[in-house]
């Protein structure tokens, strides 16, 4: 395995890890938010209103995605796989 190879499986690592992650985190985002603006407008401080959502949104993303993030990892995986086997091969 040459030093690009390394480079390519590192960037394609990258890429599923962006992809795995980045619904999770801008469904967390965009309720801490709008839980902030409620917050603010509303004067009401208190600190499970900002978690609680957060945590149901984020699992509902997850679990609606979840399938989508399977394949995701799956294909990654079987490609390593097969860069494994063209080393070994070699």
């Amino acid at each position: 395995m040459q030093e690009g190879d390394v480079a390519l499986v590192l960037r394609d690592l990258f890429i599923v890890v962006l992809k795995m992650s980045a619904p999770g985190l801008l469904a967390a985002l965009a309720v801490g938010l709008l839980v902030s603006v409620v917050q603010a407008v509303t004067q009401i401080n208190e600190s499970t209103l900002a978690f609680v959502p957060k945590i149901l949104v984020v699992g509902l993303v997850f679990s609606v995605g979840g399938s989508f993030m399977y394949t995701v990892l799956v294909d990654f995986t079987h490609g390593i796989f097969d860069r494994l086997i063209e080393v070994g091969g070699r």
